[in-house]
């Protein structure tokens, strides 16, 4: 066994499997903003969403749990094992996020507003650019440093939107309403704010490589 791990590292198996399951993690998230989105978009209700991302959560956790084994295990990594490992957990948090934003929706009685999706749009299309970024790891890693910027911009993004419809709710009357709905954008920062802790995880992973 250690011999064929040896083999693997040598050959670069074990890289590969340890960054596709990153990828395919990512994917999960992917998901998860989707079906965040479907909801918003009034094509589920709250409570259905809520019960299809059980699914995708444990899809989620499953892919981290064999990321979580070959670093146990493998002799080399493609990047710091650390922040390899700190990047899968921050995706985690993203998905987690997700699965509190749906849930909470559905506990509160919340109706969903559609502004939302911009913000779930800018939280996609980070999440697409950490796939590319993983992708592009083992042969193109000067294209990652790139990308990482790309995904940091997604994360502002998204905190700019939160920011401006709290704004926007500050010129309303304060009712249970309003109170659920600040709530339910405070989530969807959250949600940000762990894109750009994958963003930084990544970024401090490329900075140690180039030395």
């Amino acid at each position: 066994m250690r011999i064929r791990r040896l083999y693997d590292d040598l050959t670069g198996r074990t890289h590969h499997r340890a960054l596709d399951a990153l990828h395919s993690q990512l994917g999960m998230a992917i998901d998860g903003v989707s079906l965040t989105a479907r909801m918003t978009r009034g094509e589920l209700s709250p409570a259905e969403a809520r019960a299809e991302m059980v699914d995708v959560e444990h899809a989620g956790d499953s892919l981290r749990a064999v990321l979580v084994g070959e670093l146990s295990t493998a002799l080399t990594t493609p990047i710091d094992r650390e922040d390899l490992y700190r990047l899968s957990r921050s995706v985690d948090d993203v998905l987690d996020n997700l699965r509190d934003l749906v849930r909470e929706t559905d506990l509160y009685r919340a109706d969903p507003a559609v502004g939302d999706l911009e913000i779930l749009a800018a939280v996609a299309e980070g999440l697409a650019l950490l796939q590319t970024a993983v992708a592009s790891l083992p042969r193109r890693p000067a294209e990652v440093t790139v990308t990482t910027l790309a995904v940091r911009k997604c994360a502002g993004r998204v905190r700019q939107l939160y920011q401006s419809a709290v704004a926007n709710l500050f010129e309303q009357e304060v009712s249970t309403d309003l109170l659920k709905r600040r709530e339910l954008l405070r989530r969807l920062d959250v949600v940000g704010l762990r894109l750009g802790e994958c963003a930084d995880a990544l970024s401090d992973a490329m900075l140690k490589r180039s030395h």
